[in-house]
Order: C-alpha cells, then structure tokens, then sequence
C-alpha cells in the first residue's frame, strides 16, 4: 500500500488564482445602447488582459466574447471568469491598467449585484473552472464569507503549495 503525504503532493503542483466577476447591466442586454461605451472596449480591455504579465486563460466563445454567456438565463447579467498566475498579477491588471478607468465608471453601466460579485479561489494550474465551478464559489462566498473555497482581495488566502 502506498502512503500519499499531501502536504508534499501539494508543493509539488502549482496553483493560479482564479476569478469570477458578475455584474448586472443597467441596459435591458448588452446591445441596449447605454451599454455601447463599455461593449467598444471590451475587446481592449481583454486583448490588454492577455497581455498583461501573469495571464494564464479568460472565458470566452469561438468568437473571442465572454459576454455571450448567460447561465443565470438573465440578459442582463454578464460574467467574467479569468485565471491568473498570482494574486498580484490580477491586481496590477484590475487597478494599475487602462480597466481602471472602466471600474471607476462601473455605475454608467452596472447596477450593484448582491450581496458580493466577486470571488477568488486558488486552482491548479492544470485546470481552468467551469461556469458552474465559479457561480458556486462566489455563491459560497456570498452566504459563507471568506474561506480557503473563495475568497476577495480583502481577505486572501495563500496559494495551497505555501501553507
């Protein structure tokens, strides 16, 4: 019989954060036109992501858009999911980039979604999370607060290989 020492196992892979952002729109979809200002940049905004250091993989279609995805069956509602290498590269992207500009403007376009709408949770760097995956981090988030499952900048968690 074997013995696995997980701690060992642990510090032998290697984990990236990843996120999930959910927003609701003002407009009635994304092609009500308050919403033009924000959809013409989004294409910037996520090239400027997949270039920026640190980006491993971002949700999205054939077609390079993330905003096609409904899975609360809601027009209104759009996700972002998004894995990076380090808590400190998302960071830098989030509020050292041009998408800083397009977060202090998040009012224009936005209405406050619940409780939170935003989570992090550390993966292995071998795996990207599914829609559902990150609905149900966020939502443990919600009604949990933060724990090793999903956490925020506020309150973070080291990556499994540290502890």
């Amino acid at each position: 019989m074997y013995s696995i020492n997980l701690k060992k196992l642990r510090k032998r892979m290697n984990y990236n954060i990843a996120q999930i952002n959910v927003a609701r729109m003002i407009g009635v979809n994304i092609e009500d036109p308050v919403m033009k200002e924000f959809v013409d940049n989004l294409d910037k905004v996520n090239q400027l992501a997949e270039n920026s250091e640190g980006f491993v993989w971002r949700l999205k279609d054939e077609s390079n858009n993330a905003a096609s995805f409904n899975p609360f069956n809601d027009e209104q509602v759009i996700i972002n999911i998004s894995v990076w290498k380090n808590i400190t590269s998302l960071e830098n992207f989030i509020y050292q980039t041009f998408h800083t500009e397009f977060l202090k403007r998040r009012k224009e376009w936005f209405n406050k979604y619940g409780k939170t709408h935003f989570a992090l949770w550390w993966t292995r760097e071998v795996d990207f999370p599914t829609i559902e995956e990150s609905i149900d981090r966020l939502e443990h988030l919600q009604i949990n607060g933060p724990s090793e499952r999903a956490f925020n900048f506020k309150v973070k968690f080291p990556s499994p290989n540290e502890l």
